[in-house]
């Protein structure tokens, strides 16, 4: 399923294509030390097209990084399915990249040796991953940095460099757990922008975890928002603003009315289960689902 990493697929159409990963039905419980067990997932559901990059919102604690450790592979269902690419993956490890908020870097490795971690872990030699690796070090700003080591580095670099370590995993599904939640403003529209370059430039599936409402309508295709634990999906809607995107759309009208609609579904998810699918939240003003 992997993609290959120095030719980037062509920017096409995927609308009508199968879907590549679909959560049906995923239920996720835990023990609970009182006795009993407590659910972190109920009834979870969505299904991302190739290439869609989709955000997901939701409440402190809805259960957004247990679903993400759950496509991973890092955990398994309680019940229900995670398909990629057509096949029940449910418990299965390697077949996504994952970033968390943290970049989780290793100190004793310089910048292009961090990289290439996940090459030399599917078995590419360390001379040839490098090779690989410096060209995309050179075009997405981190020329001059590759034997520099994490302690030398700003938080935004950091990220570059895990970001890239992600990419190079060569895995088609990205997840992106809050990956510039620590970052401050700027740093982080800096990185957005950096973002969308490099998923513009390989066209992955990229599903992002974020408590940014702009940033989730900025980046994405589709957000998708969940509900306060038992977490679950409660809304989702399409995001109509043309791409490619500069900051100055979040002035726009258009990205206004989006983003009121979506912190009135937000605030809703404190209390509602209530299910709710729109092509476009402008179709349903002040409503809560």
């Amino acid at each position: 399923m992997a993609s290959t990493l120095t030719s980037p697929r062509p920017d096409v159409d995927t609308s009508a294509a199968p879907p590549q990963l679909v959560i049906d039905q995923v239920h996720r419980s835990f023990p609970n030390p009182e006795g009993g067990t407590v659910d972190a997932l109920v009834d979870a559901n969505l299904s991302v097209r190739p290439g869609e990059f989709i955000s997901l919102i939701g409440p402190s604690g809805c259960g957004k990084s247990t679903l993400f450790n759950l496509i991973a592979g890092l955990d398994a269902p309680s019940s229900g399915r995670i398909v990629i690419d057509g096949v029940d993956r449910a418990g299965q490890q390697g077949l996504v990249g994952y970033m968390l908020q943290k970049d989780l870097l290793l100190p004793w490795r310089t910048v292009v040796e961090n990289v290439v971690l996940g090459l030399e872990i599917s078995g590419v030699r360390k001379k040839a991953a490098q090779a690989i690796a410096r060209p995309l070090l050179t075009t997405y700003g981190l020329a001059g940095f590759e034997n520099r080591y994490p302690h030398q580095l700003s938080g935004g670099m950091k990220q570059r460099v895990a970001l890239l370590r992600t990419i190079l995993f060569n895995r088609d599904i990205i997840l992106l757990d809050e990956p510039f939640g620590a970052l401050d403003a700027q740093t982080r529209e800096q990185m957005q922008e950096w973002l969308l370059d490099l998923w513009d430039d390989f066209h992955k599936t990229v599903l992002f975890v974020t408590h940014d409402i702009d940033e989730a309508i900025y980046l994405s295709d589709r957000v998708f928002v969940m509900s306060a634990r038992p977490g679950r999906i409660i809304a989702e809607f399409e995001v109509p603003l043309s791409r490619p995107r500069k900051p100055s759309v979040v002035t726009s009208p258009e990205f206004v009315a989006l983003k009121a609609d979506a912190r009135e579904l937000l605030n809703g998810a404190h209390t509602t289960h209530t299910t709710h699918t729109t092509s476009s939240l402008s179709s349903q003003e002040g409503t809560v689902a």
